[in-house]
């Protein structure tokens, strides 16, 4: 008996222990889980902080992403990336030679098409390898242009050579940008809500879609068009845009199998340009019908043969002074296009994870304004267009990046370097090899205006300014039943009202672009922030509506 009782003593200390190093171990984790959020903690800034100490938002965005730098790299390494980086190819190059005409005519050829694929290549690697968040895509933007359209005709006036106002102004935006950069001045952009995210989200859509039919169109109307060109010009376009999306919608059918399918959706833009460049061919060779196709330079040389290094010294010391005055504005266009840009790239519902701390869409955004400044700097001094972040090219870089499960929802994105760094290493590929720059001379301007306008649409489903305002044309209970939205709860009413305030903001920024005034495009960026806090303010939407409507989740 008593050896019994002497075994249930063994058995019970021998439980007790191990209870006891469970529970330890438990403890020890616990305690690790929350020291490693107390480390998170203290790195971040608190809510109400939009400025910090020297250099402090920067190493935080950089202890976050450099140590997953290797995984960058090989997670590039597939199918997934490969497609993405053929698709975006396309749709980055096509809009490099597009603004390098416009700046060429904008600036009498001081800056032209050379100037404008050198730099995409290469600030658009040197972006890809430095940058904290690097699925952001820098390029071209229409604001941007507008800009040094007006800087050139207030030099012309001012009788100064262009360039070298040009630089000033640039190094000046450089400094202000850096000094930005390393105070996590970009805390500011808390104050930009859904509410202006999904407006600029719209708009660039909108500018990309405006300028895919207008492409068309003017085939039609041109004095000297052929109704054979035009139409072929059409069917081009149409090929493109209807190609994309129908492949890329394979991805939720039956048919094939589940790697099939998004082999197939991934590839769809790329494999809808080349029909589109076969169909042009053809007709060329069987009828003799030409079509525009990209021109890119055959020497690499800038556009009027000056030096590559703009000579600084070469306007009166007040002048290089009196440059910071426009580089204020330079500042505040580049400053908001670059952060609402990585907002809606950082977005919660990309569901994105290196670097990132949850639901914080800030992550990234100082060490991203340091490489934009310094890449300011390097293009002011050479003569090259100031890139930022693109924001059709973002989003859609991301979205090709994501996979989707059975249902068409995004379950996981690649975040590497691999892509980002490759379409650009392609695109300088294009002016310093002859072979790749004779291939993309055979691809017609209408299959890049088709695929322009699958950008812009493609990139708006998601967005629910969008989804709001095709529910005002929809009959309110057939759409519930179809789909039950997060304000399918409030009162139609209220929900068109903020729709339709959102989309006389689109209207105003549009017409605002394309107008002589369109150097302001940035005030009117930056006063959507008061615009929506006014909406609360004097009553036009409730606290519970706003919660809803514009909630960044």
């Amino acid at each position: 008996m008593a050896k019994l009782d002497l075994n249930a003593d063994t058995v019970r200390s021998v439980e007790s222990s191990k209870l006891f190093e469970r529970e330890s171990s438990f403890q020890r984790k616990k305690s690790s889980s929350s020291l490693k959020a107390s480390a998170v903690t203290e790195a971040s800034p608190s809510s109400s902080q939009l400025f910090e100490g020297p250099f402090k938002g920067i190493v935080r965005d950089y202890k976050r992403r450099m140590p997953l730098y290797k995984s960058d790299i090989q997670d590039g390494f597939n199918s997934q990336c490969l497609a993405a980086t053929m698709f975006l190819f396309f749709a980055c190059l096509a809009p490099a030679v597009g603004f390098g005409a416009l700046y060429s005519a904008a600036t009498n050829g001081s800056i032209g098409t050379i100037e404008m694929i050198t730099s995409t290549a290469l600030s658009g690697m040197a972006y890809a390898l430095f940058s904290a968040q690097p699925l952001t895509i820098i390029g071209g933007t229409g604001p941007v242009l507008a800009f040094v359209a007006t800087l050139y005709k207030f030099s012309a006036s001012a009788g100064l050579p262009f360039l070298p106002v040009y630089a000033w102004t640039g190094l000046w935006t450089a400094a202000i940008l850096f000094l930005s950069a390393i105070t996590s001045a970009s805390n500011l952009v808390k104050y930009l809500t859904r509410f202006a995210d999904e407006i600029f989200s719209c708009l660039i859509s909108t500018i990309f879609i405006v300028e895919a039919v207008s492409g068309v169109s003017k085939t039609f109307t041109m004095p000297d068009a052929k109704l054979v060109t035009a139409l072929l010009t059409l069917v081009c376009a149409a090929t493109t845009y209807m190609g994309s999306s129908v492949l890329k919608s394979i991805r939720s059918k039956a048919y094939f199998n589940k790697i099939t399918r998004d082999s197939i959706a991934n590839f769809g833009p790329t494999i809808a340009v080349v029909c589109s460049a076969l169909i042009a061919r053809s007709a060329k060779l069987a009828h003799g019908v030409t079509l525009p196709s990209l021109s890119i330079p055959a020497q690499f040389a800038t556009t009027t043969g000056r030096p590559w290094l703009v000579d600084l010294t070469a306007i009166p010391v007040w002048a290089r002074w009196a440059s910071f005055i426009p580089a204020l504005m330079a500042t505040v266009l580049l400053y908001l296009d670059q952060n609402i840009t990585v907002r809606l790239v950082n977005n919660p519902r990309f569901e994105m994870k290196k670097g990132r701390e949850k639901h914080n869409m800030i992550d990234g955004m100082h060490a991203d304004m340091l490489v934009i400044s310094v890449i300011t700097a390097l293009t002011s001094l050479t003569g090259l267009p100031w890139l930022v972040a693109a924001t059709v090219r973002s989003v859609s870089h991301v979205r090709a990046l994501s996979t989707f499960d059975s249902e068409g929802k995004s379950e996981k994105i690649y975040e590497q370097r691999i892509t980002p760094f490759a379409i650009h290493a392609f695109i300088g590929a294009c002016i310093a090899f002859a072979a790749p720059r004779s291939l993309m001379a055979q691809i017609p301007l209408p299959a890049l205006s088709g695929l322009f306008m699958y950008l812009g649409v493609s990139s708006l489903p998601g967005i629910q300014m969008w989804e709001r305002t095709k529910e005002i044309f929809k009959e309110p209970e057939l759409s519930k039943k179809v789909k039950v939205q997060p304000w399918s709860g409030l009162r139609r009413r209220k929900v068109n009202l903020f729709t339709a305030i959102q989309i006389a903001a689109l209207g105003a920024m549009f017409w605002v672009k394309g107008s002589p005034i369109g150097v302001l495009f940035p005030v009117l960026i930056a006063a959507l922030a008061p615009v929506r806090f006014m909406l609360e303010e004097f009553g036009i939407m409730s606290e519970e509506e706003m919660k809803v409507l514009d909630n960044d989740d």
